[in-house]
């Protein structure tokens, strides 16, 4: 089967999802109140899926490697650690949890920095093999894990509960403005990123064969490094962190589509993205009625996903 066909398929499936979700269920006179609110469901889901497909693709392009996400590297507990910091010393009274703007931006920004340090330090010539990498990211991730548990066993019972409503991803109390504001950004991301998805198909043949073939390479890692911290930071400070959904859904296009080609294996991740997103979220809705959330059940699969992935290099490596 062509890989346009392929795509064709996974388009159709995206918009029977979104169908769905928009109309299935609601009921006579409610529909001028629930329609709207299920359409920026969507497009929250919509905008995080292409978000994260886009970033984790090339964030394994510049590392060389099918394992490694920025959600695996820590940034996800980035977050977790900005908000917990936020909750414990100001309290959730503070203008910096009140005002959603600027608690908005204040996590893209401590993400997006925490992101260059780490992936500056790590990444540089390719000098670390992937099991140290996976190694660093485990230690900081729980490292942050720890000194949020810390602070969130001291803080006042009801703002920790206030606190919880940030740290798990949740489509269901999505902010109409913030919306706005992250589609411009992962709109300007991505037009930068569609203009670079043939130096990414040089990269892929790695730094030395990319230099010689006229790629300035370092510069476009950073270049790719800040643009993949921006599209992560953006979708977990819209809906909060899914640690494990770039890393099925990446390996997902890998395997449907088989080629090096960027431009069909970031559409092929986005249109798997927005059905497991939409699909997911329907069935959670209307199949458990809400008795779990969504981020646990790709938690739970992208967990199980990941070990599985760990064996098979180890296999392949011995």
């Amino acid at each position: 089967m062509r890989n346009s066909t392929k795509l064709w398929i996974l388009a159709g499936l995206s918009v029977i999802s979104m169908v769905l979700y928009a109309f299935y269920g609601i009921q006579e006179g409610a529909f001028g109140y629930a329609f709207p609110k299920r359409l920026m469901k969507i497009a929250a889901m919509t905008l995080t899926g292409v978000a994260i497909a886009y970033s984790t693709v090339v964030f394994q392009t510049i590392t060389h490697n099918r394992i490694l996400t920025p959600s695996v590297m820590g940034l996800d507990s980035m977050y977790e650690v900005v908000q917990t910091f936020a909750f414990f010393f100001l309290g959730s009274t503070s203008v910096w949890i009140m005002n959603k703007y600027l608690n908005f931006g204040v996590s893209i920004v401590a993400m997006v920095l925490f992101a260059l340090l780490l992936y500056r330090f790590l990444f540089r010539a390719d000098k670390h093999p992937i099991y140290f990498l996976l190694l660093i990211g485990m230690v900081l991730g729980t490292l942050l894990g720890s000194f949020t548990t810390f602070l969130q066993v001291l803080i006042d019972p009801n703002e920790y509960l206030s606190l919880q409503s940030r740290l798990f991803a949740s489509f269901s109390k999505v902010n109409g403005d913030l919306l706005w504001v992250a589609l411009v950004i992962i709109l300007v991301a991505i037009i930068y990123g569609v203009r670079i998805m043939r130096e990414l198909d040089v990269m892929s043949l790695g730094r030395e064969n990319a230099i010689n073939l006229g790629v300035n390479y370092d510069r476009l890692v950073m270049n790719v490094l800040v643009l993949s911290s921006v599209l992560i930071a953006t979708s977990t400070a819209l809906v909060g962190p899914i640690t494990f959904f770039g890393l099925i859904v990446a390996n997902l296009s890998y395997q449907y589509l088989q080629t090096y080609k960027h431009s069909i294996l970031v559409l092929g991740a986005s249109l798997i993205s927005i059905v497991a997103l939409v699909g997911g979220q329907f069935l959670v809705e209307h199949l458990f009625g809400f008795n779990t959330t969504l981020s646990v059940i790709i938690n739970f699969v992208g967990g199980v996903y990941f070990i599985y992935l760990l064996l098979k290099e180890s296999r392949s490596a011995g």
